[in-house]
C-alpha cells in the first residue's frame, strides 16, 4: 500500500500538502501519514515550568494533528496514522522516513512567496530521500489541487 507523509500545523501550506496527499491516497488506493512535529523547549530554569510548556506544546500538536486527521476522514473516509514528535523537525522527519519503509512519498507545499525551511532543506536533499518528494506549489487553489490528483 502506498503511503504519504504529511508535516501538519496550522498552517496553509500544510492544508494544501495534506488535501494533495489524501487526494492521491484515494486515487492510489493508499494511505496517510499525519506527522506533527513539537520543537523541543530551550527554557530549563525550572523543570515543572518547562515540563508545563512541553506538555502544552504537545497538547497543542495532537490537537493540530487530530483536526487534520478529521478533516481527511470527512473528505475522503481515510483515516490516517497519527503520530506526534518533539525534535527538530528535519531530523524528526528523516528518522520517520526510516522508520515507516512503506511512505510512497513526503508531501509538502511551499508558500506563495517563501518555498518555508523544510521545502528548502528537503528540495535540496532530495537525492537522499528514501522516497520521492512532492511540493504542491504555493499559489495553488483546492480546484488546482483537485485537477492534478
Amino acid at each position: 500500500m502506498r503511503a504519504f507523509l504529511v508535516i501538519v500545523d496550522e498552517t496553509d501550506e500544510a492544508h494544501k500538502a495534506l488535501r494533495w496527499a489524501s487526494r492521491r491516497a484515494v486515487a492510489v488506493d493508499g494511505a496517510v501519514h499525519v506527522l506533527a512535529l513539537v520543537q523541543p523547549q530551550n527554557f530549563s530554569a525550572f523543570g515543572s515550568v518547562q515540563a508545563t510548556i512541553e506538555q502544552e506544546a504537545r497538547d497543542r500538536a495532537e490537537a493540530v494533528a487530530s483536526s487534520a486527521a478529521g478533516a481527511l476522514l470527512a473528505e475522503s473516509g481515510k483515516m490516517p496514522q497519527i503520530t506526534v514528535k518533539v525534535g527538530e523537525g528535519r531530523k524528526v522527519i528523516k528518522e520517520y522516513l526510516d522508520e515507516h519503509p512503506e511512505i510512497h512519498a513526503l508531501v509538502l507545499a511551499s508558500g506563495e512567496n517563501n518555498p518555508g525551511p523544510l521545502v528548502m532543506h528537503f528540495a535540496e536533499s532530495a537525492a537522499s530521500l528514501p522516497c520521492p518528494l512532492f511540493i504542491v506549489p504555493g499559489h495553488f487553489t483546492n480546484e488546482d489541487i483537485d485537477r492534478v490528483t
